[in-house]
Parts: structure tokens; C-alpha cells; sequence
């Protein structure tokens, strides 16, 4: 059995890595062209869902349920059939969703734009005060952190345990510091990590006693029905109920979309909340726009059905998604395992491996398989501001690669990881 790297002397980590070099020069010289950088559904599955855009033609009806002619303006909480179809998907009412075009990271940013303008429910608009925080759990999401950056908003990163965010941190922001406006949170299969949080988790945010007012949690539910197994999924506690239970209706927005159910950039996608956030929103959307794309609602609301529908749609992602997964796992396993040298959660869904490297070898990684031909998430990207204080932390994207570029693709990853550890230790 091979060592940990830490305890291999001087001349065994030379000796190693000059091997280690000697087969990355083979490996650059395939000329390898892989882009492994965002987690984007494979054409394969993008294929499933085509009979989707067959739903209303010239032979069907254009008109939802309660008449609305989804070829015409209006309708700005969406037609009732998808409003009911998300409300199964994230188990609240339909009168508590608002269904939008195809991105709910733009649903998002609109959340925030609207409140730094015109604030939320009657208090002072961001823009106006001298301090906006967010928390930011990290690892986490770098489009999340995109947008508060954009936007000046200060960034105070909470780190993750096992059961979600770390809790005790949060507590102390949210209920003691009224510049504290927000939280991102990815809920189920959290990117990059595949954690889910807990229902004391989740309990915990919706008993939060926030300092400020206009105080939200930013519930990115983007992973609800996105798992690898069929008869090992992680369930979660409905956040909005317990919100209620708790004296907080106000507190949280859960988002959705259908990106990685039906077309990336060609689903649906919406927000749930209380009645009283709901309402100020669609006084917002007034003025925003005359109506959404109803006949793309139309199309999946027909041809989902149900969250029965969807559940059986998703099977087959997790058909596609899951051998790659396990590829990915099965690499950094018989590579890795022993040598001391990185660490890394088995997701049971979602769209990432989460892989941390020795400190200090994270960029050192990307650099290297970027030189090789193959390019990825760069180092830092799941941390606010784009700043791993440990340089450790990277991400696996393994569903748009083919199981032959993937395979390749590991081959590749387990050698720089070898490669930037035996560096590192030997202080090169």
C-alpha cells in the first residue's frame, strides 16, 4: 500500500514526482480540449425533453385552464397549471408562487436590484444606507456571490458543516446585526458539495430573529428533485411552513427553475413566498414587464403534468448523470484514497464532487490541467470575492463531458493533484 505523501522522505517525493512529470508531458501531448468549467446538463439529457416544444401546436389549444390565451400579454403571476405544477415541485400552495421565464438566477438578481432601489416592504432602500452585508456560505455557489458583488453589497463568508451552514455564525449575524440583509443558501445537494441541510437546519433559519427588518433568506431550492439514487434521496424540510409555524412568514424566498429538468435556457422558473412578499413583488413586475412567456408554461405544464411526471423525468437524468458521478468518485478513490493528499464528499445528488487539496494547491491543480487541455471552475470560485483563504477547494462539473472525456478528463485530475501535492510538500 502506498504511503501518505507526508510521510515519504526527501528523496522518495523527488523520486516520485519525477515520474509523476514525466507522464504529464504524455498527457499534454494528446492535446486534450475539455471544458469542464460550469455544470450544464449533457446533450443527451437536453435530447429527453424535446417532445416538450410539441405540446402546442397548431392541433392543441393555447389557452390555459382558466381561459387565458398564453398567446397574449398579461398574466404575471404565471397561468394556474404551472403555478400548480412548481407548488408540487417545492411543496407549497400555488397562490404562494409567481412563475417566470427561464432563470431564477435572474429572478434573484432582481431581488436584490429591487432592493437596494426601492428597498423591501416599506424600509429604506439599500442604496441609501451606509452598510449592506449577506452571508455567503462556502463553499457555495459563485453566480450567488456574482451578484452581490456586482452590486457592493459586503460579503461575510460562513462556512459549511455537514448539516448545513454553521448555524451558531448565523445566529449571531442575523439577530445582532442590522446591516446583515440576506443569506444565499442551496438547501438540497448544496454546490459544490451535495450537502443537504438538515431539518434542525432548517428549523433553525426559520426561528432566526433577525436585527433587521428587511432581513431575507435567499433559498435557492435549485436541486428539489435532482438525485443520483433512487432508493437513497435526501429530503428536506419545507422551509416556508416552518417559517409560518414559527411568527416568520416573511422571512424566506424559495426559488426554483427547470434548467436542469427541462432545457438550461429554455424552462421555467419561479418564486414562492408569503402573500404579503408576493404582493409587494408583483407591484415591482407592474412597471418590469406586460407578462411572461405563458406558452413555455403551457408546454411543460403539459407535458409534466404533475410532480408524478417530473419525478419519473428526473429518473431518467439520474440514468445519464449517475455512472458519470460515480466515474468521478471511482477515480479520486483508487487514486487517492490513502495518500493523505485530498479529501471529498460522495454526492447522493446534485450537479458537483466538491475536491479539497492540500492548502496552497488548489490554483496550483487548474493550472495545470488548463496547460493540459482541460479547463474548469477556477480555483476560489465557490468562496465570496473569488478568495479560498486555504486555496483547497475545487470543483467537479461531470455531466456535460461524455463518459470518455470524463474518464480522460480524471485521468488527468488525479495526476496534477499528485503533481501540486508532491510540489507543495517538497516546497517547490
Amino acid at each position: 500500500m502506498m504511503k501518505e505523501y507526508r510521510e515519504l522522505t526527501k528523496a522518495e517525493l523527488e523520486l516520485m514526482l519525477n515520474g509523476l512529470e514525466a507522464e504529464y508531458e504524455q498527457q499534454k501531448s494528446k492535446g486534450l480540449k475539455l471544458d469542464m468549467s460550469r455544470g450544464k446538463p449533457s446533450t443527451e439529457q437536453l435530447d429527453m425533453g424535446n417532445d416538450i416544444l410539441k405540446m402546442v401546436d397548431y392541433e392543441n389549444a393555447y389557452f390555459a385552464e382558466d381561459g387565458t390565451d398564453c398567446r397574449n400579454y398579461g398574466g404575471l403571476t404565471g397561468i394556474p397549471e404551472a403555478r400548480r405544477l412548481v407548488g408540487e415541485l417545492l411543496d407549497v400552495a400555488p397562490e404562494y408562487v409567481i412563475v417566470r421565464d427561464n432563470s431564477s438566477l435572474n429572478i434573484m438578481h432582481d431581488m436584490i436590484s429591487r432592493s437596494m432601489s426601492h428597498g423591501v416592504m416599506g424600509h429604506t432602500p439599500w442604496h441609501k444606507l451606509d452598510k449592506v452585508k449577506f452571508l455567503c456560505p462556502a463553499p457555495g455557489y459563485d453566480r450567488h456571490f456574482s451578484i452581490t458583488e456586482y452590486y457592493g453589497i459586503e460579503m461575510i463568508t460562513i462556512p459549511m458543516t455537514g448539516t448545513g451552514p454553521d448555524m451558531d455564525l448565523v445566529e449571531q449575524y442575523v439577530n445582532n446585526d442590522a446591516d446583515v440583509k440576506g443569506i444565499w443558501c442551496v438547501p438540497k445537494y448544496s454546490n459544490p458539495q451535495g450537502i443537504s441541510y438538515s431539518d434542525e437546519t432548517v428549523r433553525r433559519f426559520a426561528r432566526l430573529k433577525p436585527a433587521a427588518g428587511d432581513f431575507r433568506i435567499f433559498w435557492d431550492d435549485a436541486y428539489v428533485e435532482h438525485h443520483l439514487y433512487e432508493d437513497d434521496r435526501d429530503e428536506l424540510l419545507e422551509l416556508l411552513g416552518e417559517c409560518e409555524e414559527a411568527g416568520n412568514p416573511d422571512i424566506a424566498y424559495k426559488f426554483c427553475s427547470f434548467s436542469k429538468i427541462s432545457f438550461a435556457g429554455a424552462g421555467i422558473s419561479a418564486i414562492a413566498s408569503s402573500k404579503a412578499n408576493l404582493d409587494y413583488i408583483l407591484k415591482s413586475l407592474f412597471f418590469q414587464t406586460i407578462g411572461p412567456d405563458k406558452m413555455n408554461m403551457l408546454r411543460h405544464a403539459k407535458y409534466f403534468g404533475d410532480l408524478a411526471g417530473i419525478k419519473a423525468h428526473m429518473n431518467k437524468h439520474a440514468d445519464i448523470t449517475r455512472p458519470k458521478f460515480e466515474a468521478v468518485v471511482s477515480a479520486l478513490e483508487t487514486e487517492l484514497s490513502g495518500l493523505g493528499i485530498g479529501s471529498w464528499i460522495k454526492p447522493k445528488g446534485g450537479y458537483f464532487v466538491s475536491f479539497d487539496a492540500l492548502p496552497g494547491c488548489a490554483k496550483a491543480i487548474i493550472a495545470l490541467l488548463k496547460e493540459a487541455g482541460v479547463v474548469m471552475t477556477p480555483a476560489g470560485a465557490t468562496f465570496p470575492y473569488g478568495k479560498d483563504a486555504e486555496d483547497k477547494n475545487i470543483r467537479i462539473a461531470p455531466t456535460f463531458p461524455t463518459t470518455g472525456e470524463l474518464g480522460q478528463a480524471m485521468e488527468l485530475f488525479v495526476l496534477c493533484v499528485k503533481i501540486a501535492s508532491a510540489r507543495q510538500l517538497l516546497g517547490q
